[in-house]
């Protein structure tokens, strides 16, 4: 009867033991799998650099097209007109050509 106890027992720790490592290697799968497909984990870190090197390069193209919006608004200022450009854009704008000028239609595709 003895023997039996020791070996219930024996049984008991092992399955103890067991248990407790089995928690611990779910645990830490749990927080691997998280660390590498979770919200900030390195997936995501791929991700968010991919748009940032996307928004940057936006960004690049947002402020050329500005300089040159500037650029065209500093050429209609009332202080110094470009007679070249208030040309086009009151031809532009009254749909007027002059009968010597080349005009050249394109179509939007």
């Amino acid at each position: 009867m003895l023997s039996r106890m020791v070996s219930r027992a024996r049984l008991k720790s092992f399955l103890t033991g067991l248990a407790l490592y089995t928690m611990a290697a779910a645990m830490i799968g749990y927080f691997w799998v998280n660390a590498y497909t979770g919200r900030y984990g390195l997936n995501a870190r791929q991700e968010l650099d991919q748009e940032i090197i996307a928004l940057t390069s936006e960004l690049a193209r947002l402020k050329q097209e500005r300089a040159e919006g500037e650029k065209r608004v500093s050429l209609l200022r009332s202080d110094r007109v470009d007679p070249d450009m208030l040309d086009e854009r009151a031809r532009y704008q009254l749909d007027y050509v002059n009968p010597h000028d080349l005009v050249r239609m394109t179509h939007p595709k």
